[in-house]
């Protein structure tokens, strides 16, 4: 599997900076609240913590591909 770490890299600090934003301020409240969703807002938390998680880990990975050195062939 070729993992492109741009890709990588971008999906990662984008993922990061929707999930911190949505736990670090009422966005997600405000949002599902204006499309009459919030009774979801009670596992919202147990959801966008593991995910600001992952995307973190996702963004590290991606820096540490960056700054590998390509083997040539």
């Amino acid at each position: 599997m070729n993992l492109d770490h741009r890709k990588l890299l971008a999906t990662g600090v984008v993922g990061s900076t929707l999930a911190a934003i949505c736990c670090s301020t009422r966005a997600l409240v405000v949002l599902l609240g204006a499309i009459g969703l919030s009774a979801w807002l009670g596992w919202a938390d147990s959801l966008l913590l593991p995910a600001l998680g992952l995307f973190l880990a996702m963004t590290v990975y991606g820096l540490f591909l960056r700054q590998r050195p390509k083997r040539r062939h």
